[in-house]
């Protein structure tokens, strides 16, 4: 009875669970979504200087941004999952075309496990009383697939999302502000302020100490923004 209530308070943790996936597709997203955008925006203001051409080319890097994530999020999700079934359905077959072999995996895979052959065997007869169990078996221990498979619609959605939701913040400022470089210095500052929550949304992920993630966010953001910024001051004297 504990050793059940411990697998299932096992698989019940984010983690574990798809929802784990998903928080962690959604920090991505929202990260790439900021960072990008917060790079883009510094090199377009500095060679630019107009406010409305800063947010023109902004909004279409956040779309253009959203849309190429969102896709490729779905196309990976999607071959993953593609793989995974014929895989799953491979398993299925040779448990029904040759059950010897894959009773004997079983045995195996407890061997290595570091079980007695007796013991091995005697959990394999167990296991393969019940094909469902069986292949449940196989999945988990020898396919190594763990969990539901992926919606790939929901991964691309969260990932889109969180994309844009991303890209705001330094976007932002050039739709409420006239200067250019007033409203480069707030984009930046609600960028790192950004950061600074996606950092400690992280920790839920990653379990580590909140300063030292959002001090990674903070490093992160701010080579994005300089990086652009230098990038799009270098351009200007080029193409002068």
């Amino acid at each position: 009875m504990q050793n059940k209530n411990y697998l299932k308070k096992f698989h019940q943790e984010d983690w574990h669970s798809p929802r784990g996936r998903y928080i962690r597709e959604f920090i991505f997203g929202a990260n790439d979504g900021l960072v990008s955008t917060v790079g883009f925006i510094a090199g377009v203001a500095s060679s630019l200087g107009v406010v409305k051409l800063v947010l023109l080319a902004g909004i279409a890097e956040a779309v253009a941004g959203t849309v190429s994530m969102a896709l490729g999020a779905y196309i990976a999700s999607k071959s993953q999952r593609d793989f995974f079934s014929s895989q799953i359905l491979r398993e299925k077959q040779e448990i029904e075309e040759n059950p010897k072999k894959e009773y004997d995996e079983i045995i195996e895979i407890y061997e290595d496990k570091g079980f007695l052959k007796k013991q091995a065997k005697e959990i394999a007869d167990v296991i393969s009383r019940d094909k469902a169990q069986w292949l449940d078996f196989m999945i988990r221990d020898e396919l190594k697939i763990n969990g539901d498979l992926e919606n790939s619609a929901k991964i691309a959605s969260i990932t889109g999302v969180s994309f844009i939701l991303g890209a705001l913040p330094p976007i932002l400022p050039f739709i409420f502000m006239a200067s250019t470089k007033s409203a480069l210095v707030v984009s930046f500052a609600a960028s790192l302020l950004f950061l600074v929550l996606v950092g400690i949304g992280k920790t839920k992920i990653t379990k580590q100490k909140i300063l030292k993630s959002i001090l990674e966010m903070i490093i992160i953001g701010g080579l994005a923004f300089g990086i652009g910024y230098f990038a799009g001051n270098l351009t200007e004297i080029l193409v002068r």
